[in-house]
């Protein structure tokens, strides 16, 4: 169980969990590295941009305002054009933007592509699945984030503008090109102040991600021993003593079946037997198969009066995703409390 789970994980979990795209990544951090990149790349090259955009439209414009120009080349070519300008103006902070985001993120996780992590899931497009992850165990701390967020950078923005009221007030009546000089510099201010508080909140993340990580990983005294063993016996005894592991545990697994309070089914193919108790977190996957061990599981339940209930799509998701002597995660919860509402409602209506 959860807390049996004392050890740290070992480089070789770390390197699997790695490859199943588990890793420790703040996209707080990356937003607002990001977001400081730019806003000192517009700070640099903002004269510049403004004094192209700003010929780009009158050229636009006198070259519209010509019916013959239109009719003679078209607005392929002129929106070609425009397209190319813009393109050059932000283009070059644009790029800056889109390098820190990349390189950011292969410093936080490194450069080791899972491609794994890519492959299509279906589950991520289940709204159910994706409701559990938002307001999930983890929606507390998330929240915590966001009010810091916006309460942090709010503040800062505020006491940046608070002294400025006065003289913004004071521009009524001033020229254009003065109060864009004055707007600019206290634009830029503001948001290089709200970015570099932005980016303290980032690094904040980023060890708490680690930390998280770290305690999702976290093993038990009998899986560091069994990692151990294997690094320490040859090929033919580690395979030997596989097997042995695996007949074993299967027959403990067997053993475990009129214990359950149900037993989900494919209903040829998977058989996932669970047991809940009130005072554990989760329902507990205590055993499961798949084809002939799928069907002794189902003839073991039969035996012993354990109910059997088809439900494919649950079967397959536990059987793929929670080991025996695991919990069920949190995006199963519901699949898993309507088939026990239904089996002890099935028990009441018998017994009464």
């Amino acid at each position: 169980m959860a807390s049996d789970k004392t050890e740290k994980a070992t480089p070789k979990k770390r390197d699997e969990a790695r490859k199943q795209g588990q890793v420790a990544r703040s996209a707080d951090l990356n937003g607002a590295l990001v977001m400081l990149v730019g806003v000192l790349g517009v700070a640099a090259l903002g004269a510049g941009i403004a004094a192209r955009l700003g010929t780009l439209m009158a050229n636009t414009l006198r070259q519209t305002a010509d019916p013959t120009v239109v009719d003679r080349q078209g607005l392929g070519p002129l929106l070609g054009n425009a397209g190319a300008d813009v393109l050059r103006s932000v283009g070059p902070v644009a790029l800056a933007c889109c390098l820190t985001g990349v390189l950011l993120s292969v410093l936080q996780v490194g450069f080791k592509p899972s491609l794994k992590a890519l492959k299509p899931d279906p589950k991520r497009l289940n709204p159910v699945n994706g409701a559990k992850n938002i307001f999930g165990k983890n929606m507390p701390v998330e929240a915590a984030k966001s009010l810091a967020k916006l309460l942090v950078v709010g503040g800062i923005v505020a006491l940046t503008l608070q002294p400025r009221v006065a003289q913004m007030g004071a521009m009524v009546g001033v020229a254009p090109q003065t109060i864009g000089s004055s707007l600019s510099g206290m634009v830029k201010d503001v948001a290089v102040r709200a970015a570099a508080v932005y980016l303290l909140i980032g690094v904040l993340d980023f060890a708490w991600q680690r930390r998280r990580l770290a305690k999702n990983l976290m093993m038990d005294k009998q899986e560091v021993k069994e990692e151990q063993k294997s690094y320490q016996l040859p090929p033919e005894v580690r395979a030997t003593l596989r097997r042995r592991q695996v007949a074993a545990a299967r027959a403990r697994m067997m053993q475990a079946v009129p214990s359950a309070d149900v037993v989900v089914t494919n209903p040829t193919h998977f058989s996932v037997a669970l047991k809940y108790d009130p005072a554990q977190a989760a329902p507990e996957v205590i055993a499961k198969g798949q084809d002939l061990v799928a069907l002794r599981i189902r003839e073991l339940a039969a035996e012993h009066g354990v109910p059997v209930v088809p439900d494919p799509p649950l079967a397959r998701a536990l059987h793929a995703s929670v080991d025996v002597g695991r919990q069920i995660p949190e995006e199963l919860f519901h699949g898993v409390a309507q088939v026990l509402a239904f089996v002890y409602r099935t028990a009441h209506r018998r017994a009464a």
